[in-house]
């Protein structure tokens, strides 16, 4: 038996049917896919994997549990705030007594990330406890809610366009919605609306009229946002090549928790494409049993196979996004274990991976996102060029040896795996098997040298990564040369090894050079796609190449 805790609704981000977790996978022979479902957790708590008795027991759970979650995105705005503020009182009352002390309120606001002096915190405790228990009990709480969530700007914009300081009139509402929304058309019937739809209390509907709360309540609605719904939806050209757009990434995707000991998980994967990640990563070392296995290298984080890391890729690429993923691999694998990764790769993915340049034609530039739907790019290394793919000379060898460089770039940064690297070290070769290299066509992992012997030699085709600090030296000295890069190239831009702790850089002054690829680590993917959206066009050309400006058009201000 299991212990019971509460769980509530609105925690729950998603219910998956069948072995879709690393538990469910590891007792498949015992309990079949009908029988098992998997609740997905909002934040950094983990998922709750499930067995019913039977098929049958597992359907009622899984639809029940969907209408509940249905019935909670239909709530109005009244009932949504309700329920959350229900919510937050139900995790902070430990003792389950109904009401919280200020212990209790002091780890709530822990908990939801508030910075508060003690001593303010206690002064609004005390001015909210008006029955002077020493607890803040339904009501009491809810005002010491709105004391604390007490929005000074919004309140003086209401008081501006109210005659009483007390209440909008629906005049009143009229003119703000001409003057702070911009809004012309049928704005007395909106306004009608909006005070009916947003307005919490019965006596102010019936005076056609919006108090304060009702003001707030509109504001920080979806309907009230400066942000433009419509821009929720890809609305840019999506015909340009690659290099022209920003690509929502992530840096270990594999990673659950930190970069040292932390969990690897197939999880990382289905988050990251679910939230609309358009490159994720996977780092390959050879596993028992002739099986590569992903995880971070020289490290204690755990290990996951790398068939079930392409198998979750393949089932969620395309879940919100019908535009290219590209999974960018490290590879440490011998060729024998390389052999099995691209058969894995070709039987799991089948046609949804790029095997060859669009239409069998020799390329001169990178496709397009709209020319990739639907497509599993693979960055690795390459063995030779694209173009001779297309050549009588090509070579049949069923090996071939590619330099290290890259990789030593890749990991100068890593603070847990700089010991093993010495100044002076010769140059190493990895033996690279064909098999593989054959799934590598528009993303050639390549070592950078300098922006002068790039812009002679490069190819279109070729990626550069650099550690942020690489990167923000390059801004420094060569930013220009930088910017023209971009325009021909896609380049990745990684968080540095002493990141531990999973954080993240600002990929802002990465993008403002028109890095395509600026990477998240997995503990921040969140806040990053919340900034770039999947496939933002960032730039429109003007003579030369240059850079006329970077547009980040989805992304979302709050006020």
């Amino acid at each position: 038996m299991c212990p019971m805790f509460p769980v509530s609704v609105s925690d729950v981000e998603a219910i998956r049917e069948g072995h879709q977790s690393e538990v469910l996978l590891s007792i498949a022979d015992e309990f079949p896919a009908d029988r098992c479902f998997t609740l997905v957790f909002r934040g950094r708590r983990g998922n709750l994997d499930l067995v019913a008795e039977s098929v049958e027991e597992a359907q009622s759970w899984i639809r029940g549990i969907r209408k509940l979650m249905e019935n909670l995105e239909n709530m109005g705005e009244r009932e949504r705030l309700d329920q959350w503020i229900g919510d937050w009182f139900r995790k902070a009352d430990k003792n389950n007594d109904g009401r919280m002390n200020f212990r209790e309120v002091r780890d709530l606001l822990k908990m939801m990330n508030v910075d508060m002096n003690e001593h303010h915190a206690r002064r609004l405790f005390t001015m909210a406890d008006r029955s002077q228990s020493g607890t803040l009990e339904d009501d009491e709480f809810v005002l010491f809610y709105k004391m604390l969530t007490q929005r000074e700007d919004v309140l003086r914009v209401f008081q501006q366009y109210s005659l009483d300081g007390q209440t909008l009139s629906q005049r009143d509402l009229e003119d703000f919605l001409k003057d702070g929304q911009l809004e012309g058309e049928d704005v007395q019937q909106h306004a009608k609306t909006l005070i009916q739809r947003y307005e919490p209390s019965d006596t102010a509907k019936l005076l056609n009229a919006m108090t304060f709360d009702g003001f707030l309540m509109y504001l920080g609605s979806t309907e009230g946002s400066i942000f433009n719904p419509r821009w929720l939806e890809i609305f840019q050209d999506m015909s340009q090549p690659l290099c022209h757009y920003f690509i929502s990434s992530s840096h270990n995707t594999y990673l659950m928790e930190d970069q040292l000991r932390g969990q690897s998980s197939v999880e990382g994967y289905i988050r990251a494409l679910s939230r609309g990640c358009r490159c994720v990563e996977v780092d390959c070392w050879d596993g028992a049993n002739g099986e590569p296995i992903v995880y971070h290298g020289h490290t204690f984080t755990s290990r996951i196979l790398f068939k079930d890391v392409v198998t979750a890729v393949g089932n969620y690429a395309f879940k919100v996004s019908e535009y290219p993923v590209i999974l960018s691999m490290e590879n440490h694998c011998s060729v024998e274990q390389q052999r099995v990764m691209a058969r894995h790769l070709n039987q799991i993915l089948g046609d949804k991976l790029l095997k060859s340049t669009l239409e069998g034609k020799a390329a001169v530039g990178l496709p397009s996102p709209e020319d990739l739907k639907g497509k599993i790019l693979l960055k690795a290394k390459k063995l030779g060029g694209l173009e001779e793919s297309f050549s009588s000379t090509a070579d049949d060898s069923q090996t071939g040896e590619v330099s290290d460089d890259d990789e030593a770039e890749m990991e100068e940064d890593n603070v847990h795996r700089q010991s093993v690297r010495h100044k002076g070290k010769k140059k190493s070769k990895q033996r690279l098997s064909k098999e593989l290299s054959d799934c590598v066509v528009y993303c050639k992992s390549v070592h950078f040298s300098n922006f002068k012997h790039a812009h002679v030699h490069s190819k279109f085709y070729e990626v550069v990564s650099f550690t942020e600090s690489k990167a923000r030296r390059h801004l420094r000295d060569t930013g220009t040369e930088f910017v023209l890069h971009n325009c021909r190239q896609l380049t990745r831009v990684y968080p540095s090894g002493f990141r531990t702790d999973s954080s993240n850089f600002n990929p802002q002054e990465m993008w403002n050079a028109g890095c395509q690829i600026g990477d998240s680590t997995t503990l921040r993917l969140d806040l990053h796609l919340h900034f770039c959206h999947v496939f933002s066009v960032v730039s429109s050309f003007i003579a030369g190449n240059l850079f006329l400006s970077l547009v980040i058009s989805s992304c979302k201000f709050h006020v």
